[in-house]
């Protein structure tokens, strides 16, 4: 009898402690469809085939956007990451920050100027006319197998500027690259 007192005590004193205990909070994610202005939000989501424009909006989190969907971000600050994979479009600029890196693969254009990046950007197997210009990337600039142009002009690399498979070449100049300027980014 001693034993199933003991027992009942501790599977209550178990419950009463784990009902105690503060519930944990996941963080939200807003999936976006218009337009979101100067608030500040967890996470965004795009989703498939929609548009969304972020204008002057914080991000505690993410933004991802989905296949086909539309991006423009101006005047944002972002903790985590921007990360597009078959997008459409992605436009982020006007005087934004990414706490993390800008990840735009194998989708259609984009289009990062003016954007202070604490990672890399990584743009890989897209197509369409793109554009990385008056950046500050504390990581790498790396521009993979993108097709039909992509302009890399007058941005501050402290890693490398990493450019190969691009048809055609990409064109621009004036970076100030601390690392190594490489491959087909070898003159720009």
């Amino acid at each position: 009898m001693n034993k199933l007192v003991t027992l009942v005590v501790v599977l209550f004193l178990t419950a009463v402690s784990g009902a105690a205990t503060a519930p944990e909070v996941a963080a939200e994610e807003r999936t976006c469809t218009g337009t979101i202005s100067a608030t500040t939000v967890d996470n965004v989501r795009v989703p498939s085939g929609k548009s969304c424009t972020l204008d002057g909006t914080s991000v505690k989190g993410t933004v991802k956007v989905e296949r086909d969907a539309t991006l423009k971000a101006k005047g944002v600050r972002v903790i985590g990451n921007i990360q597009a994979e078959n997008h459409r479009l992605v436009v982020v600029n006007g005087g934004s920050t990414v706490g993390g890196s800008i990840q735009v693969d194998q989708g259609g254009a984009y289009k990062v100027v003016g954007v202070k990046v604490t990672g890399s950007i990584q743009a890989k197997s897209n197509n369409g006319d793109s554009l990385l210009r008056n950046n500050r990337v504390n990581a790498d600039i790396q521009v993979i197998s993108h097709r039909n142009g992509v302009e890399i002009s007058t941005n501050r690399v402290d890693g490398n500027l990493q450019c190969k498979e691009n048809s055609p070449a990409p064109i621009g100049g004036g970076n100030v690259v601390q690392g190594n300027k490489e491959d087909q980014c070898k003159n720009l």
